[in-house]
């Protein structure tokens, strides 16, 4: 564990750190401590006491719960350049979701002190609030996939987010998904029988080719004609 004066590509390029002020940038880093996850290790539990305020500088990271079945309801792929834990630390409330490591991840962590102390700045206050708004907004998303859209446009529109980042948009979208089949059934909540056949009628069409551990978009606008179905 060491203290960071550097970032990351993805981190200089996701919107959220990129809107901070220069000396807020510079002071959200500098107070930051790295530590290094390995696949299946938890950053956090459901129900922990918050204690810190976290940033992916490589890696990736699943949030997720269990359902009563003992499966997993995976909310959100986290990958390099998110920031996320802010609720918990400014409520100071437990843990919603379990937070564990997909493959081998170097985090940003800003303890409780630290976090307070950037708290006292009103341009972080405010990024603060805007980091809020920019994951209640992707929450009402899923809400409204999950219950306004059938489910091959519900594939269609998850496929073209974590094309863009999933939680936080990168500038561009990507062309490959790197997402196994069994997590993107988990993330939509439907069985992996149901998820193969929609992904067979896309492929079908054009707009996907199905790689191994990954989803190729072959065709963004085909996909995306999907979105609407009924």
């Amino acid at each position: 564990m060491a203290f960071m004066t550097d970032t990351s590509e993805e981190m200089r390029t996701n919107h959220w750190f990129r809107s901070l002020p220069a000396a807020e940038q510079e002071a959200l880093v500098q107070r930051s401590e790295l530590v290094t996850l390995q696949p299946g290790e938890y950053l956090f539990h459901r129900g922990d006491t918050p204690t810190c305020f976290c940033g992916i500088k490589n890696g990736r990271l699943k949030a997720f719960t269990l359902r009563e079945d003992g499966k997993e309801a995976i909310l959100a792929v986290l990958e390099a350049g998110n920031w996320f834990g802010q609720t918990s630390m400014a409520s100071r409330q437990p843990r919603a979701r379990d937070v564990v490591a997909i493959e081998r991840s170097t985090v940003f962590v800003v303890r409780t002190p630290a976090f307070d102390e950037l708290m006292q700045s009103q341009a972080f206050l405010r990024a603060i609030a805007e980091l809020q708004t920019i994951h209640i907004n992707w929450l009402y998303r899923m809400v409204e996939d999950a219950t306004l859209h059938s489910t091959r446009a519900r594939v269609a529109r998850r496929l073209l987010l974590l094309a863009s980042g999933d939680v936080s948009t990168w500038p561009e979208s990507r062309q490959n998904v790197s997402v196994s089949q069994d997590t993107l059934a988990m993330m939509l909540g439907i069985t992996r029988q149901t998820l193969s056949l929609e992904l067979k009628v896309m492929a079908e069409k054009g707009a996907i080719a199905l790689r191994y551990g990954r989803i190729e978009i072959c065709s963004k606008d085909i996909l995306s004609s999907f979105q609407d179905c009924p």
